[in-house]
């Protein structure tokens, strides 16, 4: 009688998930790299005292060294860096107006202070596009059914300019939010984990994001990087409601990063 020969075994499907969820968090966290880093020096000098050298000095410092080691390093490559400095300097324009309109402020004293911000500041935005850029490379993404840049420039311009024209003629962020809703509705991420290309709403994925980012505040303010009128006598858990301008910043942050990608793929072409 013939043997009957052995069936080749089929992947196990929870062995093969398991293997995706690690490869997706190695390269999430990863990308998140930049604002860890921004956390263990937050960690650091709110328990260590340097004589002589301000705690915002220090962040600044600290911030300038990280930067150059990741790049050093090409854990980052220059066109992020660009990428990143462009928002550093977006950030410490949107700082240098909340603090003076007081919406938060930094009460510590610093010699790399101006007009009350200190300049340490504008790399916790920078974090962020850090890890947009990173997760974009490192998980291979790309964005099906994406609009016209005449349709989502538009979006992200007023997103950012009304954090400035809310103290004058009102809040629209839920207008602005409803339109990216119906501007960016069809729009998918596409992302690879191990060869295989995944999908994800892009509102959903802004939407992930700004969370994160909300609970990532939660911890600087702990930790004292700035401070809420409302925290001036003590700490507590900063208002939900900021989780939308959280949300609003990604948006900005996230359509400016790919109309950069798309110029930059143009070119090569």
């Amino acid at each position: 009688m013939n043997a009957v020969p052995a069936q080749p075994k089929k992947p196990s499907r929870l062995r093969d998930g398991l293997l995706d969820l690690t490869y997706f968090t190695y390269h999430e966290a990863m990308s998140c790299l930049f604002a860890v880093c921004i956390f263990g020096l937050l960690a650091v000098s709110h328990s260590v005292h340097i004589p002589g050298l301000g705690r915002y000095d220090f962040l600044l410092l600290g911030c300038l060294v990280m930067q150059i080691i990741m790049y050093k390093t090409g854990l980052e490559t220059r066109d992020e860096v660009k990428v990143i400095g462009v928002f550093h300097l977006l950030g410490l324009a949107l700082e240098l107006y909340k603090v003076h309109m007081g919406s938060w402020a930094y009460p510590e004293p610093a010699l790399t202070k101006i007009a009350g911000v200190p300049l340490y500041s504008g790399f916790m935005y920078a974090s962020v596009a850090s890890y947009v850029c990173q997760a974009w490379r490192r998980l291979d993404m790309n964005l099906a059914n994406y609009p016209k840049w005449w349709l989502a420039l538009p979006v992200a311009t007023a997103g950012y300019l009304n954090f400035f024209t809310h103290h004058y003629i009102g809040d629209y962020r839920w207008w602005i939010l409803a339109l990216v809703l119906i501007v960016f509705w069809r729009t998918q991420i596409l992302y690879t984990v191990r060869g295989r290309v995944r999908k994800m709403p892009l509102v959903l994925g802004f939407f992930l994001v700004g969370l994160f980012v909300y609970f990532a505040e939660n911890i600087a303010t702990f930790y004292g990087a700035w401070q809420y009128p409302d925290q001036a006598h003590g700490w507590h858990f900063v208002h939900p409601e900021k989780i939308s301008s959280w949300f609003m910043l990604i948006i900005v942050e996230g359509i400016l990063v790919a109309q950069l990608k798309f110029v930059k793929q143009s070119s090569k072409e």
